[in-house]
């Protein structure tokens, strides 16, 4: 049995027994008032209009409303009629996106080494008491005067 038939049987079984609960339902309101009777049928003539639809319809609703959510992204490979070109475009925006990322956390790394470097570089070539390095202000001691010493240049 294929995939089609199958959903076409399905959704036959589903319609079938909601016919029938229908029925019922109809049958069942003979003893009540009139207002009450025609709330019902109200209610029943709603509920059939709004039953289950094709899941094609289902999908372009739901492909509809995701799109005009203002504050969601979504990336989609179905039947969006972008084509070769649009996803070939896509994933060249992803990869630059990617490469941006990789380059700024490289350049922050460096950035990060540079004033390690210099702390040390400013360590080793200073004139000071053994005592001064195991105070513990001692090390923003010299980042306020690495920074003041980079200012006055």
């Amino acid at each position: 049995m294929n995939t089609n038939y199958r959903q076409l049987h399905t959704d036959t079984l589903q319609n079938r027994f909601g016919l029938r609960v229908a029925a019922r339902l109809s049958a069942g309101t003979e003893g009540l008032p009139h207002d009450v009777g025609e709330r019902l049928r109200v209610a029943r003539e709603q509920a059939v209009a709004r039953r289950k639809q094709p899941a094609a319809v289902l999908r372009q609703r739901a492909a509809i409303a995701a799109s005009r959510n203002g504050n969601t992204a979504t990336l989609s490979f179905g039947d969006d009629g972008l084509g070769f070109w649009g996803r070939l475009t896509s994933a060249a925006l992803v990869l630059v996106m990617a490469a941006g990322l990789i380059a700024i956390n490289v350049i922050q790394d460096d950035d990060r080494t540079m004033e390690v470097a210099d702390l040390d570089a400013a360590l080793l070539t200073d004139d000071l008491p053994p005592e001064a390095y195991a105070d513990p202000g001692f090390l923003q001691y010299l980042k306020t005067g690495a920074q003041s010493a980079g200012t006055s240049r």
